[in-house]
């Protein structure tokens, strides 16, 4: 997992609840990095899970709902350092299209080591829009949040459906259907 994700995630826990909560998570967890991160490195996914595990023990908030808000986080990051591919359309559904056909393949580009999650979208006939989200990672709430905040972004309303085809949360389906 690239190490922007690592160094995003430290910058909220920080901001939303203090240094020494960070400190904390890090000196409870076992990490071979020592949570010592680059943004250009990268690292174990483990670690973020011991992390977030960390985090939501201390915290007394559910592991899943930290994670989506780090995805929602994230999402001003990922705008911050990759603004065209959010100005190449102008609806969260051909932004949302694109993760897989457009915006994973340059991110290879950039990073060939990088595992990436896969989305299969379609258009369904009713004019929503069916994601299923695949990934070992089990972390479809990060993704939630970004898509969540990727309506946001282009100031649209739409409701998020989500159910788990696989119990282990290896591979989701998000229906996304306007409001």
């Amino acid at each position: 997992m690239k190490g922007i994700v690592f160094t995003e995630f430290l910058e909220m826990v920080e901001k939303q609840f203090g240094y020494e909560m960070v400190d904390t998570i890090i000196e409870e967890s076992k990490l071979p990095s020592n949570g010592i991160y680059t943004s250009v490195g990268t690292y174990h996914h483990s670690e973020i899970v011991q992390l977030l595990g960390n985090l939501s023990t201390k915290s007394k908030i559910d592991a899943q709902v930290l994670l989506k808000a780090f995805g929602v986080y994230l999402f001003d990051t990922f705008l911050g350092a990759y603004p065209q591919f959010f100005s190449a359309v102008d609806n969260p559904f051909d932004f949302l299209i694109s993760i897989d056909s457009h915006i994973h393949v340059e991110v290879m580009k950039l990073y060939p080591e990088a595992t990436l999650p896969k989305f299969d979208t379609v258009r369904l006939d009713d004019g929503s829009l069916e994601m299923i989200y695949q990934s070992e990672r089990k972390m479809a709430s990060l993704a939630e949040g970004l898509i969540e905040k990727s309506i946001e972004h282009y100031k649209t309303s739409h409701i998020i459906e989500k159910e788990m085809i696989n119990e282990d949360g290896s591979v989701v389906k998000f229906t996304i259907k306007q409001s």
